[in-house]
């Protein structure tokens, strides 16, 4: 479950205003779960805007199924789609309309806007959109997953061999997300600023064409792009983020769909299929490496070495006092760097009400 670009792009299937559409997921036939389709990149004021076209477009038919609205990242691990066809998992009783994004930043603005119900972030964006003046999200579970899969990259042949040598040089990240956030704690680890790198704002696609071009001295990045540039660029890991970030991600909600009996229900099962299809993923590695190499058109071999190196499984957890201090925690550190403008409490944001489902046994 991690996190995607601040680029100003998201992906919706296309197609979405037709009801012939709306159930893009289902109930397995024969064991196999529905085939998902290949989809276009749209604008963010596009993909913000979707919902309302889809709930017009899906007011008729089966309207007595709620639709659940959720968002999923594009291709490899973070993909929802891939890993629930994978486990051979599909909703019952309810059906997913997907939407793809590539930044949990504009999940949580998808979510403002009312277009999507269920999505998942790093603990930062809901951060931002505290400082803001609407949050119509709350915050309803937490992912605990890898932090070795978020790192700074330096290219091959540089001569960059620690976090000091950062300084002066032209580092990418994707703002707003755990890149910026990890990328300022490791400088301060070793006694340097913002002030003293040259920070470069990209989203993942462009940020991937900058690093590839040698345009960046280094790069803070997440994800399948770390296996694709060493895969396919020689690139060299200089840090992970092991030590800078607590491992919490945030799953949340719209209100909106909270506050709906129907649709609040289909969350907490939603929830369950997460919580099965992670407990598959643990045990089927090997499986699951080879589906993500594919997915992500690179060797399986570097996949492999991520899933080796992984300093958590993931798993989904309840509404804690110590999840809310963590996030109150980088609340606080971009408060101290300016990058919001006023200090904010997180604590509004967090729905402790799916505990139960959170709770129970697998």
């Amino acid at each position: 479950m991690l996190i995607g670009s601040d680029d100003g792009r998201s992906i919706v299937k296309p197609g979405f205003v037709a009801a012939k559409d709306c159930a893009v997921v289902g109930p397995p036939r024969a064991g196999n779960v529905a085939a998902m389709t290949d989809v276009p990149t749209l604008d963010r004021r596009t993909a913000i805007l979707a919902g309302t076209a889809l709930l017009a477009g899906c007011g008729g038919r089966g309207a007595a199924t709620p639709l659940l609205r959720a968002a999923t990242y594009t291709k490899g691990e973070a993909d929802v789609r891939l890993l629930f066809k994978a486990a051979g998992l599909a909703p019952r009783g309810f059906r997913v309309e997907f939407s793809e994004f590539t930044s949990g930043q504009l999940i949580v603005e998808a979510m403002n806007g009312g277009s999507i119900d269920f999505g998942g972030m790093s603990e930062i964006p809901p951060v931002f959109a505290a400082a803001s003046a609407q949050q119509s999200f709350r915050q309803i579970a937490v992912a605990r997953d890898d932090v070795n899969n978020q790192v700074v990259l330096v290219p091959k042949g540089s001569a960059i061999d620690s976090l000091a040598g950062l300084k002066g040089k032209r580092v990418g990240y994707v703002r707003a997300t755990t890149a910026q956030y990890f990328l300022i704690r490791m400088l301060e680890s070793v006694g340097l600023t913002w002030t003293d790198i040259t920070p470069v704002a990209l989203g993942v696609a462009d940020g991937a064409a900058a690093f590839a071009a040698g345009s960046l001295d280094a790069w803070a990045i997440y994800g399948f792009p770390i296996q694709r540039a060493i895969a396919t660029e020689g690139a060299r890991i200089l840090k992970t983020a092991f030590g800078f970030l607590s491992g919490n991600y945030i799953v949340a909600a719209q209100v909106d769909a909270l506050a709906d009996q129907s649709k609040s229900r289909a969350i907490g099962d939603y929830l369950r299929l997460h919580r099965r299809a992670y407990a598959w993923a643990a045990a089927h590695q090997d499986e699951w490496a080879r589906i993500v190499a594919e997915s992500v058109g690179v060797p399986l071999p570097f996949v492999r070495d991520q899933f080796r190196r992984r300093s958590a499984t993931r798993a989904l957890l309840p509404v804690t006092p110590a999840a809310i201090a963590s996030q109150q925690a980088v609340a606080d550190l971009f408060t101290a760097q300016k990058l919001i403008a006023r200090r904010v409490d997180v604590t509004p944001l967090w729905d402790p009400r799916f505990t139960a489902i959170l709770e129970e046994k697998a």
